[in-house]
């Protein structure tokens, strides 16, 4: 599998799950469009990145699954992609203090059927997450150890911020970085004969 994608937590998550897969970032402008949806943008930003591996890898990705995705953190007024700097995290987190927000991630995968043609899948996954009431000096204290900087709306619940989280409504992987149990079920719907899917997986692929 071509993972699109630089995160380390989207690479763990795979290699648990059975994938062996080769890590090539792509470089695309990340810009949001005027009036668009926190889902249709990262839907958007998913299939951007896996098309722009594809090009990079050329006639070569035809024997790979792509794989990329893209992950937001949204409310009704505010989309927070990751922190510029740490008084940004510190105002995101001060934001979702005491609040339910969205976790979306758009996920798009390539792969090439029987007949050789390529086959596009993508979705997004949206997870609602709530906040306990967070004080100032907690706030300050997380962000002072850097672990926000890298992470859309400036936590990581599978770090330190867990203690944070009240409450999670759907997939938790999804909020971690890619919703590992739908991507292995779509994927068994894209490849003909679950071609690309780890063999340990594939009997619960097609369940």
């Amino acid at each position: 599998m071509i993972l699109a994608s630089a995160s380390p937590r989207r690479l763990e998550l795979l290699s648990q799950a059975g994938f062996r897969v080769t890590v090539h970032p792509a470089n695309i402008d990340e810009s949001r469009l005027p009036g668009e949806s926190p889902t249709d943008l990262v839907r958007r930003l998913a299939e951007d990145k896996a098309h722009a591996a594809l090009r990079d890898f050329a006639s070569n990705a035809f024997s790979h699954v792509t794989l990329a995705a893209d992950t937001i953190v949204w409310t009704k007024d505010d989309v927070l992609g990751k922190p510029r700097d740490p008084e940004d995290a510190i105002r995101m987190l001060q934001g979702l203090s005491g609040k339910t927000h969205q976790v979306s991630t758009g996920v798009c995968l390539l792969a090439q059927d029987d007949g050789g043609s390529l086959r596009e899948c993508s979705f997004v996954e949206t997870t609602a997450v709530t906040f306990f009431e967070l004080g100032d000096d907690e706030i300050r204290a997380y962000v002072a150890t850097g672990e926000p900087m890298d992470k859309a709306g400036a936590y990581g619940i599978q770090d330190r911020a867990r203690v944070f989280v009240r409450r999670i409504e759907g997939d938790y992987s999804n909020v971690v970085g890619l919703p590992v149990g739908r991507v292995i079920r779509e994927l068994s719907a894209l490849i003909p004969h679950k071609k690309g899917l780890p063999a340990t997986l594939m009997s619960l692929a097609s369940a």
